[in-house]
């Protein structure tokens, strides 16, 4: 009996929503205006500086959030505390589930296996499955991969523990950069780009389909 197709899902800000700006500006904002700091000034290098350490040789996610907190805190001349890292991962534990996510993925279980790849520790993914509370066929973590996507070696890893062939692989992220870019010449059957913030995209990319979240996407996949 052959395999049926996979539908592959980034986890943060696809399935739940992570939102390290929200987690971090309650953290420092006092700081930020003592100082004088914008904080939309230093949340946007905060975020550059994540990308970069993502890029960078593998090290744990929980280690990039307390290095890059600290280096951009560093930057601005803002005095950090002790348990700024701490606050931050805690935080990143309890994110929840976008609330159309779970009813979504029930549904395209009927037809399709359904997989996890993402920027994670094999610690940290746990709260997340936790909360959006549907099985998943496979998980895979960047610290399974030591890489992070969009390193190809990220993927590498999903299409070694995918019993599916390239052509029986549809990807949905709401990553732009690290998902939806990185993935244009692998031979997939599709790519689905969840925009859940109304950004602008590229034909260069292309083909992709596009959607605001994932309600319409069982119906968009045949289910």
């Amino acid at each position: 009996m052959s395999l049926p197709p996979v539908v592959t899902f980034d986890c943060y800000r696809t399935l739940i929503d992570f939102d390290l700006n929200r987690a971090t500006l309650p953290i420092v904002q006092e700081r930020l205006e003592a100082v004088g700091v914008e904080a939309d000034e230093f949340l946007d290098n905060l975020r550059v500086m994540r990308f970069q350490g993502v890029v960078q040789p593998y090290r744990r996610y929980q280690d990039i959030l307390a290095e890059t907190l600290e280096s951009c805190m560093l930057l601005h001349g803002i005095p950090s505390n002790d348990d700024d890292a701490d606050r931050l991962i805690d935080a990143a534990r309890r994110f929840e589930v976008f609330p159309e996510v779970p009813a979504a993925l029930e549904r395209l279980r009927e037809r399709y296996q359904l997989a996890i790849i993402t920027n994670s520790d094999d610690d940290l993914i746990p709260y997340g499955l936790a909360e959006i509370g549907v099985p998943f066929d496979y998980v895979v973590t960047a610290e399974q991969a030591k890489a992070y996507k969009p390193r190809p070696e990220a993927f590498d890893k999903l299409f070694e523990v995918l019993p599916q062939t390239r052509d029986q692989i549809t990807h949905v992220a709401q990553g732009w950069d690290y998902d939806i870019m990185p993935t244009k010449d692998f031979g997939l059957a599709r790519r689905v780009w969840v925009n859940r913030y109304g950004f602008t995209g590229s034909d260069y990319y292309a083909p992709y389909d596009e959607i605001p979240d994932l309600s319409s996407l069982p119906q968009l996949l045949g289910v």
